[in-house]
């Protein structure tokens, strides 16, 4: 028993055309970069809250490679910052 895959008018638009992304024919999201390495910045300074700051959730965790686009060499050196500040109380561990 074939079962066949109908599309709903209405999930196509007016003209029945298809939605797509904004990227193309080939889709996909923009690859994100390393602020490190676009910036040059050879040393994270555990000293330097507003960089570090960029890299804090609102709730105070330390965001994600997948989220930033930081590097493995400098997504470690900026935990280690991080670390660092939160027990010389230049930053909090939470928010409240």
């Amino acid at each position: 028993m074939a079962f066949e895959k109908r599309e709903r008018s209405e999930d196509r638009g007016e003209r029945g055309e298809r939605k797509f992304s904004g990227r193309g024919k080939k889709g996909g999201k923009r690859r994100k970069v390393c602020y490190f390495t676009v910036n040059k910045i050879k040393h994270i300074d555990y000293k330097d809250i507003e960089t570090l700051k960029k890299f804090i959730s609102e709730r105070g965790k330390i965001l994600p490679r997948r989220v930033t686009g930081t590097s493995a060499k400098y997504q470690r050196a900026l935990t280690i910052a991080i670390k660092r500040a939160r027990q010389i109380a230049l930053l909090p561990y939470t928010t409240e």
